[in-house]
């Protein structure tokens, strides 16, 4: 059920969701206190649930992006799983799918359809490449959308490239999802319009490129690939300390670079070597600058540099990995980790969403089992304890 007292209370979202982009989006409609039924498939629900098992026995990927939803199985290729989504439809505000191409249009889900019998309905669909246009049809998943916006040959070393590590396709496709939900829910309650949304994977990955689309349409070449080097700025990326660890730091603009020379790597007449005294000089000279900032990393500590480098105010951090990443002192420090429930009785430790809302909680409830709230959600369709098994034993939920 929706959260009392917060921002989306009183929201019912119907999610036809699998995957990660949309239950990535709604996940986030859920935090803000909506509703959210995602409709699974009888028998095994949402495939991400097998993506791996290393959540006492769940997938990251699952528990993730599914707390504080509700899980109803559906076969919605029969007519009686059908109806039942149309009367979760009479009473719900969005509707949201992420099927493979053409699968919404067979079940009568299509955004005309839907608009004809709920007008006030909010529908979102989540594509790969668009619902028009010639790659309409196509199959879709992260790292083939990674390669088609060009992220794959900007990331990795010069040797070889590499995939993001994390699906950073279908999270851009859930944030637009999401944010253009929130628009579309502000657009009804001024204007009374319930404009449809559609994002694709293609198109959301496609703007975060937005800034080496422009580098190379109007540099002539795209930006080079070099591991945690920046294209445009340096010195910047991670430096070996003499303890073997790596260090990372960020030189922006020309008074950083003073500081760094004349405090840091106690070389000042280096501000005003003609190859380094621009930012634009140092990129072109990158291989004699790193040489000198090398030399200096060498003969101390990683532990010993960042003290020096934050003294002089200048950005850095230790390279962690994930594990450090979860010990952080400002995770512990700032409250953010509180437990959540999964199926089993176990819980886990989840992250707060990043954006705080002042005066209002943050919405942690548990991560459903498949089908979990079945029977509580046909009760309240009407469907009595008979009805319910009848279905059942048509394994039609």
């Amino acid at each position: 059920m929706s959260a009392p007292h917060l921002p989306l209370s009183g929201i019912t979202v119907v999610s036809l969701e699998q995957a990660v982009a949309a239950p990535y989006a709604t996940r986030q409609l859920a935090d803000l206190g909506a509703r959210v039924i995602k409709v699974e498939r009888p028998g095994g629900g949402d495939f991400a649930r097998r993506y791996d098992t290393t959540v006492h026995g769940h997938s990251s990927y699952f528990v993730w992006l599914n707390r504080s939803k509700e899980s109803l199985t559906l076969d919605l290729k029969d007519p009686r799983g059908r109806e039942i989504l149309h009367r979760l439809l009479d009473g719900a505000d969005v509707f949201v799918q992420n099927l493979a191409p053409g699968a919404a249009d067979r079940l009568g889900l299509g955004v005309e359809a839907l608009g004809e019998r709920w007008p006030r309905l909010i529908p979102c669909t989540i594509s790969g490449y668009g619902t028009s246009g010639p790659w309409a049809d196509r199959k879709s998943y992260d790292l083939l959308v990674q390669c088609q916006t060009g992220l794959v040959s900007l990331t990795g070393t010069p040797d070889e490239t590499a995939r993001v590590g994390i699906s950073v396709a279908d999270i851009a496709a859930g944030m637009y999802a999401y944010s253009g939900i929130l628009t579309a829910l502000f657009t009804r309650a001024t204007t009374g319009a319930a404009h449809p949304v559609e994002v694709s994977l293609f198109e959301a990955l496609a703007e975060w490129m937005g800034q080496p689309a422009y580098y190379t349409r109007y540099g002539g070449d795209q930006p080079p690939r070099l591991g945690t080097q920046h294209p445009t700025l340096a010195p910047y990326g991670a430096f070996t300390a003499a303890d073997g660890r790596e260090v990372l730091f960020s030189i922006q603009n020309e008074r950083e670079w003073a500081v760094l020379c004349g405090e840091f790597l106690g070389r000042p007449e280096l501000t005003d070597d003609p190859r380094f005294a621009t930012s634009s000089a140092r990129v072109a000279h990158r291989d004699e600058l790193n040489a000198v900032v090398a030399e200096r990393c060498a003969r101390s500590g990683a532990e010993e540099i960042l003290k020096d480098l934050e003294s002089v105010n200048i950005a850095c951090a230790g390279v962690n990995d994930v594990a450090a990443f979860l010990d952080h002192p400002v995770l512990a420090a700032r409250d953010r980790w509180r437990d959540v429930a999964v199926p089993g009785g176990a819980t886990v430790q989840a992250l707060l969403p990043p954006a705080d809302l002042a005066g209002l909680p943050a919405r942690m409830e548990p991560v459903p089992a498949a089908g979990e709230h079945t029977e509580a959600i046909l009760a309240e369709l009407g469907r009595t304890d008979e009805e319910i098994e009848a279905l059942r034993a048509n394994t039609v939920i």
